[in-house]
């Protein structure tokens, strides 16, 4: 039985990741940060009592901030594959707290690789979440050729990550891959991220909960995929002989304002009606355009989505309506910003 480590498992993609590893037959861990209050909803379907017979997914206290829980957790479990996917993520909330996000999504990789170097795991397979942010400004399509010019601090801190991921892969000979994700969503998604404010907005005005939505540019140009084809990429970059870079991306790109005539016409509503520009949600420093250019991932990895980008709004707001409709019967008031 493979045994496999994941940063981040209580996120959005480390769920999605801990259901493929389970189901292929995996012994999965997963470190999670203590908390006064339970963040473990996305996993909780696939929670498992540690106690009962055949468990095999268990949950560890550790923190990419601090390279003794990682070199002890390493050494312990002695992992066949490691996913690190662990970061302060929010590209907006990175202008905010740059250092923080810098020392997490940047060092916190460092840490990692480290106590792999440290403790001579050179048969793990290592998975480092890079991003489409990397690119930055960059014109599109962007492909693993592509030069690198971040627009925040996130995206830097990422670029940091890569490079000491192929770093090393070269000095070190670790089984190490960077998967450049573009802009993975779902049903899971944080209600803070775009995607996720747009569908549950669409839901909660549907059925009077909510007003108005605020958002910033809207003109802004994204290439969407779903985070549930996005994992097994990840899984398939591991099962290659030697690590590599991928761009994993459904090579379409959407705008936020398409989005949101989507994800309002699903129920029927002119998202022109309801959607309102907030100055405070622009960046600094703004990135006009991703989309990815898949074709090595297709050729090597035999990986291409599945879900379109019309799919994948309809399934996100199926569930938002049904998240909706449980808080109107729970007696919600409305909100004009709450999802702003």
């Amino acid at each position: 039985m493979k045994r496999a480590l994941i940063t981040g498992i209580t996120g959005q993609d480390g769920s999605h990741l801990a259901e493929l590893l389970l189901d292929k037959g995996y012994e999965v861990h997963g470190i999670i940060r203590r908390s006064s209050s339970f963040n473990t909803s996305r996993i909780d379907h696939v929670y498992q009592d540690p106690h009962a017979p055949g468990c095999r997914l268990f949950l560890h206290y550790g923190d990419l901030n601090d390279a003794s829980s990682l070199n002890y957790l390493l050494r312990k479990l002695r992992p066949d594959e490691i996913y690190n996917l662990g970061a302060q993520s929010h590209v907006k909330v990175s202008f905010d707290v740059p250092e923080y996000t810098g020392e997490v999504t940047g060092l916190g990789a460092t840490r990692l690789l480290e106590a792999a170097r440290e403790l001579g795991l050179t048969d793990a397979r290592i998975y480092q979440a890079s991003s489409s942010e990397m690119f930055g400004a960059s014109p599109p399509p962007q492909s693993e050729a592509t030069p690198f010019y971040p627009r925040s601090p996130y995206g830097c801190a990422k670029v940091y990550a890569y490079w000491m991921g192929v770093n090393y892969r070269e000095a070190y000979g670790l089984h190490v891959s960077n998967g450049i994700l573009f802009n993975h969503e779902g049903p899971r998604r944080g209600e803070t991220f775009v995607t996720r404010k747009v569908t549950r907005a669409a839901s909660r005005i549907k059925l009077g909960l909510q007003e108005k939505l605020y958002l910033g540019n809207l003109d802004a140009r994204r290439d969407w995929g779903y985070a549930k084809d996005y994992v097994e990429a990840m899984w398939l970059m591991l099962q290659q002989p030697r690590g590599g870079d991928y761009v994993v991306a459904t090579g379409e790109a959407h705008t936020v304002r398409e989005l949101c005539e989507a994800a309002f016409g699903h129920v029927g509503l002119d998202y022109r009606e309801f959607v309102e520009l907030d100055p405070r949600y622009l960046r600094p420093t703004e990135v006009d355009a991703l989309l990815g250019d898949p074709s090595k991932a297709a050729r090597e990895l035999g990986w291409r989505p599945r879900t379109t980008f019309a799919e994948l709004v309809r399934i996100m707001m199926e569930s938002d309506l049904a998240l909706a409709e449980r808080e109107r019967r729970a007696g919600a008031g409305p909100a004009v910003s709450r999802h702003g």
